[in-house]
């Protein structure tokens, strides 16, 4: 949280004139979604500064194009909260709701805000279809949110990779993917760890 709130007061100089969130970012996106993308956490001056998930810096601009090329998104651009993006059957979480140092959330951040990704999945649950986790600390917390409420996880815990899948099973005996992403972090697209082709192929399995 004081990470947060200094990252809202000390601002990138490309944003000096603009106002900050600089609060907990919500999920977004369509609240009956057959898709949940569950990603790492807000960063500092993008989501902490929008307030929205994944909008105003160079991760969103790589996963809201790939939403809109599937067809969950009716535009490709995610520039700020008024910028009339909508998304249809498919919405966005973290499992960290507040901007982290280096974007690396402590056990302590996940344990804290890891209620919230439960209730996501408990809202999702009776139409919730797949589950796309973008990076491995997303990984392993949808798959700890879905043992916390009940679900049946494999075991061993399914290993994390770029287009892994895990079949889970909810209380009520309804299957739902999950389906791993390389995140789609700068670190990963700069790279070419991650390419346009290789989001395309992970996002149309769900």
């Amino acid at each position: 949280m004081e990470w947060r709130e200094t990252a809202a007061t000390t601002k990138r100089a490309a944003f000096a004139g603009e106002p900050y969130w600089g609060r907990p970012a919500a999920s977004f996106g369509d609240p009956a979604a057959e898709v949940l993308v569950v990603g790492l956490a807000p960063a500092a001056h993008g989501a902490n500064r929008t307030g929205r998930m994944f909008t105003g810096d160079r991760s969103g601009d790589w996963l809201y194009a790939a939403l809109h090329r599937a067809g969950f998104a009716n535009q490709p651009t995610s520039a700020h909260a008024g910028d009339g993006l909508e998304l249809r059957g498919v919405r966005i979480t973290a499992s960290v709701h507040c901007a982290p140092p280096a974007n690396r959330p402590t056990p302590a951040e996940r344990e804290a805000c890891g209620a919230w990704l439960d209730r996501e999945l408990a809202l999702l649950v009776p139409q919730l279809r797949s589950v796309l986790a973008l990076g491995s600390l997303a990984w392993d917390a949808a798959l700890a949110a879905a043992r916390r409420g009940g679900w049946i996880v494999p075991r061993p815990k399914p290993r994390f990779g770029h287009g892994a899948t895990a079949e889970l099973l909810t209380p009520a005996g309804h299957p739902v993917t999950l389906v791993g992403s390389y995140h789609v972090s700068q670190q990963n697209t700069f790279t070419g760890k991650l390419t346009e082709a290789m989001l395309d192929e992970v996002v149309a399995r769900l």
